[in-house]
């Protein structure tokens, strides 16, 4: 019977590494295929501290040829919006805030009428109907989802009213606090090793991108790595940023918090990120774009897996289904590496 037992943890170990295998040699074969198109940037995927694949392709300075490292900056666009909540979650959970009081109560110098209507629930959710600060809301709040940049501005503010500190510091000391030393807000002036951006114009030819960090830092403008992205997630996801509940929280589904997304359709967000069932894969996380950069980072708790794609070249950036293509192909890759070892 022990020899028997032996045998079939054998078996399963093996079957384990050539499923490996084959996503490293079907990923290798995504990226390394010439094309005129090619992606340009870093790919991560790890199960808890074991590292699946990891790969710097392409250049930081396009006109240098200067190689992409394993601690290259990249500006991670929406991918900021989870580390905003959970900055306000932890105010939360110091009792410093609510989240279902109008948001007038933290900002008392906004004249706004919709100050009185709209709450911190709200503008994490993308349902609170402000266009413009000093403009009426477009519907009624808690009706809707709609998509928004500025909602996590404003969150940035409350965050400095509450604390009298600048939202850059607030970022800052979270950083230092998860030991993401390669992480910063843009106003730092710390980040050293920030590959250049580049966007391919209507001619076909890349051209370097002035206005990457331009974006509401609190809603897609840190900068960030791989590496760094992998840490928060075991950070996050292990819930040693916040408590049981508030995590319990940030990772179930809102009432009403349903996207059409560009890319992948009917989509659920929680608190600050999507909360994906789709295939019965339970999958969190965010897509994320600026000028000159697409990435991706979602994490699938049933097997403790992070992917973290960083690309700092937007091809076809009016088409965000080409604009991410690899990204795609590389999320269906890993979303069939993982169903097929929870098959076995």
């Amino acid at each position: 019977m022990k020899t028997l037992f032996i045998g079939i943890l054998l078996i399963i170990s093996n079957l384990s590494w050539s499923q490996q295998l084959d996503l490293t040699i079907q990923i290798d074969s995504l990226l390394k295929t010439k094309t005129f198109k090619p992606f340009n940037g870093s790919v991560l995927i790890n199960q808890g501290k074991k590292q699946i694949y990891s790969t710097g392709n392409g250049f930081s300075d396009l006109d240098k040829k200067t190689t992409l490292k394993q601690e290259s900056q990249f500006v991670i666009g929406s991918i900021s919006k989870q580390i905003t909540a959970v900055l306000i979650l932890q105010e939360y959970d110091k009792g410093t805030l609510e989240l279902d009081v109008p948001i007038k109560k933290y900002l008392p110098e906004l004249t706004q009428k919709w100050a009185n209507k709209v709450t911190i629930r709200h503008l994490l959710t993308h349902m609170h109907g402000i266009e413009k600060r000093d403009e009426p809301l477009k519907f009624k709040p808690g009706t809707k989802f709609e998509y928004s940049q500025i909602g996590f501005d404003i969150l940035s503010s409350i965050l400095e009213s509450l604390t009298h500190k600048s939202f850059a510091e607030l970022s800052l000391d979270l950083f230092q606090k998860c030991n993401m030393t390669n992480t910063f807000h843009p106003d730092s002036k710390k980040h050293h090793n920030l590959v250049f951006g580049y966007t391919e114009n209507e001619k076909g030819e890349l051209k370097i991108e002035r206005n990457s960090l331009n974006n509401y830092v609190a809603a897609g403008g840190f900068i960030s790595t791989i590496s760094d992205l992998h840490q928060w997630n075991e950070l996050l996801y292990e819930g040693k940023l916040l408590s049981i509940a508030t995590f319990k929280m940030l990772t179930t589904i809102q009432k009403g918090a349903i996207r059409n997304h560009p890319l992948f359709g009917k989509t659920t967000y929680g608190l600050g990120l999507t909360v994906d069932y789709k295939d019965g894969l339970l999958q969190y996380g965010q897509t994320g774009f600026a000028p000159g950069f697409v990435s991706l980072n979602f994490y699938y708790p049933k097997t403790n897996t992070s992917l973290i794609i960083l690309e700092n070249v937007v091809y076809d950036a009016n088409d965000l289904n080409k604009a991410f293509y690899y990204h795609i192909k590389i999320l269906d890759l890993v979303r069939n590496f993982i169903n097929s070892k929870n098959e076995h």
